[in-house]
């Protein structure tokens, strides 16, 4: 029996392995990958050049956005790679490494969710205060917590799954090193590492789930309290943006980690992970681009800033 440690590389085997199929995927992840870059790379800057854009809320989302090209990183150039070459093979020491990465950037995500959350909900229930509470070393703060834990996560994630051995099969079905795809390759007993998987990824998600649901309850009755129209729908438009990324992001991580049939449908996982890894981190920044007037309006200042 091949112990673990004689393991040098895996093969990924996530999608169909038609010249056509390839094509038509890097092509697909390339052109995602390209506006994931622009887009992100877009708010990082028009937050930090504009003065305007100097508030908690664009401190975190500039964070945000540097999460999701780290995040889309560990995966998309890797699977356009398998795509464009047809060799699917990684690396033991790259697949835990990726899979590493892939915990720290996703679970540091949610956390900021949760944190930028709580953000609106101090801008919108105490807004004389907003600047006092979230002062810069707060914001430092609460982002410094954010990796903490996921760091912490992919620590446990990964270490669990490659103290497992691997013995009669190499092949993961998936387009990358996930863990359930990973475990459920292995020859040990998993039942320990489900479990872990189940509690730690449930508590990470039920935890920073609450956290935005209780901030958006007080959120929701202060705006209703809001006697102004005009004010109402301004307090609104800085959330709804919010509420879209987190509707998405915690919605496909829950079907994928947080219950009890996530090793069971490697098809099924495969699409959900796809939207998440790849697809969610280019909606991002259209989302806030697009439905938050002030980014517009300081696109529009660096825009006449260029043409003068």
């Amino acid at each position: 029996m091949e112990n673990h440690t004689e393991v040098t590389e895996f093969i990924l085997i996530g999608f169909k392995d038609q010249l056509k199929v390839r094509i038509s995927l890097f092509f697909l992840f390339l052109v995602i990958y390209i506006i994931t870059l622009g887009g992100n790379m877009g708010m990082i800057i028009i937050t930090t050049v504009d003065v305007q854009l100097r508030s908690p809320m664009y401190f975190f989302l500039k964070n945000l956005s540097f999460l999701d090209i780290c995040y889309s990183s560990v995966i998309t150039p890797k699977a356009m790679l398998d795509f464009i070459t047809g060799n699917k093979i990684i690396s033991y020491s790259g697949c835990a490494a990726q899979m590493f990465f892939f915990s720290l950037f996703g679970t540091t995500e949610a956390f900021f969710l949760a944190i930028m959350a709580y953000d609106r909900f101090i801008a919108i229930c105490s807004p004389l205060l907003y600047h006092i509470i979230m002062s810069q070393k707060r914001c430092v703060c609460l982002l410094s917590i954010s990796y903490f834990f996921g760091f912490i996560n992919c620590c446990i994630q990964t270490g669990f799954t490659f103290s497992l051995s691997f013995c009669d099969s190499l092949i993961i079905d998936h387009f990358f090193c996930d863990v359930p795809a990973v475990m459920k390759i292995s020859c040990s007993v998993t039942f320990v590492n489900e479990l872990v998987l189940l509690s730690v990824c449930g508590f990470i998600i039920v935890t920073t789930a609450v956290v935005v649901i209780v901030s958006y309850v007080y959120i929701i009755s202060t705006i209703i309290n809001i006697p102004s129209v005009k004010g109402k729908q301004k307090a609104f438009s800085t959330c709804t943006s919010h509420l879209m990324a987190v509707s998405l992001f915690f919605g496909t991580v829950f079907f994928m980690y947080a219950q009890p049939g996530a090793l069971s449908s490697p098809n099924q996982g495969k699409v959900v992970s796809l939207f998440y890894t790849v697809v969610i981190p280019m909606l991002n920044p259209i989302i806030y681009s697009l439905r938050n007037r002030e980014v517009k309006e300081a696109l529009n200042r660096q825009l006449r800033k260029i043409d003068t």
